[in-house]
Parts: structure tokens; C-alpha cells; sequence
């Protein structure tokens, strides 16, 4: 595919998508969603990649969210019209959550609306200094189409969630880490770096341990305890018919470092 709004590159083990709209601040299009669904796509299919970074180009914005001037939705958009952009945007998200590979978000200043929502559906978000998150829907007679009203409350708790969501306010990158929206926040000129250096240690491990541990907390956390650990066990099984599991075992008692193959 001749991508034109997204940059893919393949850096080691990791895969990496660049939304390629400096200009509008990276705002997504349908456009843009659809190449960034071929990349992961392409991704997936490649073995040599075990991690995958999510980013914008520049530094004033990872996405600033569905591109409004660029007509996705106007106010002529009827409510059938409607229902089918969020369902494109939740499409996305969901296959960034369902993805079997860990998905690194690195996000360079604005994450907003839809932006954040493709942040938020992202395993690990590592963020430079001047990010900054919002859901400012409510500012335009809208609310969050693409997942935002049910990610971000099982983050971060449904009181807070519902403050950020009602007043569109923003959240500073060290407020997000704070409060676990973010792992890790860096100077912007270290951000892609710090992105890179997560994705070489997760591309050290496992990468069948990588998918199932995915899956178990995705799984889990919809369901009670009980069945959560259930689904433990389902995945724990697994890991003792592979041979990663032997390999691990054995370099741990060889003291050496293990060479992981997926298998």
C-alpha cells in the first residue's frame, strides 16, 4: 500500500506509524484510519516484529482527534451518519486492544478527543513534557464517540473520568502520569528515543508471554474475580507447552540470557 498521511518504518524489532499530518496536528481522517489499520495489519504478519509504536510527527501533537475542518462529520451529519464514525473509530481502538503484539503509544504534545482515545486503547503511553490530554467533545455538543467513556473510567476511576469528560478540561503530561493514564514522561527530544528503548525490552521477552498476558488483563478485567483467574489458568497453561517457557527455564538455571523465538 502506497501510504500518504501515515510514515511506516521498521526499527529492529519494533514496528513503527507516524501519523504523517503535522500541518492539521496529525487530526485523523478516515483516511488515515484505514492505513494505519493495513500497517498493523502488515505488522502482524511480520515475525521480526514483536512491538509496535504509535506517534505523531512533530512535536505539538500525537492527534488532536477526528479532523473537523476536514469534514469527517459537519452539522448537517444525521444520527445514523454518526453512529457509523464511532463505530470507525471503536473498530480502531478495539483492534489496537485486540492487537497480539504490545502497542506502544508515544505521544509528542496534544492528545485530544479521538487522539487520546487511540492513546488510551494502547498497552503503555510514554509522553514528552509538553503532552497534554483531553476529551473536549463536550465543548462542541458532542461526547467521546471512540471509547473514552468506558476506557478512561476503568483507568482511572468513573468520578474523575466523568470530571475530565464534562468540562473537557486538559491534563498535563506529569497530572496523566499521576494518575496512571501514563507510564513514563520524558524531555520531547527523548520521547521517540524512550518509545524505542520500551519497545527493545519488550521485544526481549516472550513474545507468546507478550500476547497472553495481553489478553488475560484485557479479558479479566471485564469479568468478576473469580472468572479473571480462571482466565489466568487458561494462560498459564499455555506457557508450559511452548518452548519459549523451556528456553527461559533453561537460561535462568544456565545463567544466561534467554533467546526467546515465539514458539
Amino acid at each position: 500500500m502506497n501510504y500518504q498521511d501515515i510514515i511506516v518504518e521498521k526499527l529492529e524489532n519494533a514496528g513503527k506509524i507516524t501519523i504523517n499530518r503535522p500541518d492539521q496536528l496529525n487530526a485523523v481522517t478516515r483516511k488515515v484510519l484505514e492505513e494505519m489499520e493495513h500497517a498493523l495489519k502488515e505488522f502482524k504478519k511480520d515475525p521480526d516484529v514483536r512491538v509496535v509504536i504509535l506517534t505523531g510527527a512533530g512535536d505539538k501533537a500525537f492527534s488532536a482527534g477526528a479532523d473537523l475542518k476536514g469534514g469527517i462529520f459537519t452539522p448537517e451529519t444525521d444520527s445514523v451518519q454518526g453512529a457509523k464514525l464511532a463505530r470507525l473509530g471503536q473498530e480502531f481502538t478495539e483492534m489496537i486492544e485486540r492487537y497480539e503484539k504490545p502497542v506502544i503509544a508515544a505521544v509528542n504534545g496534544l492528545a485530544l478527543g479521538g487522539g487520546w482515545e487511540i492513546a488510551l486503547a494502547c498497552d503503555v503511553v510514554v509522553a514528552s513534557e509538553n503532552a497534554q490530554f483531553a476529551q473536549p467533545e463536550i465543548n462542541i455538543g458532542l461526547i467521546p464517540g471512540w471509547g473514552g467513556t468506558q476506557r478512561l473510567p476503568r483507568l482511572i476511576g468513573r468520578n474523575r473520568a466523568k470530571e475530565l469528560i464534562f468540562t473537557g478540561d486538559r491534563l498535563t503530561a506529569r497530572e496523566a502520569e499521576r494518575i496512571g493514564i501514563v507510564s513514563k514522561v520524558v524531555p520531547p527530544d527523548q520521547l521517540q528515543e524512550a518509545a524505542l528503548e520500551l519497545a527493545r525490552k519488550l521485544a526481549s521477552k516472550s513474545p507468546i508471554m507478550l500476547r497472553l498476558v495481553k489478553q488475560a488483563v484485557n479479558r479479566g478485567i471485564e469479568m468478576d474475580l473469580k472468572s479473571g483467574l480462571a482466565e489466568e489458568v487458561k494462560a498459564f497453561r499455555v506457557c508450559f507447552t511452548t518452548q519459549d517457557f523451556k528456553e527461559g527455564l533453561t537460561a535462568f538455571t544456565e545463567k544466561r540470557q534467554p533467546k526467546f523465538v515465539g514458539k
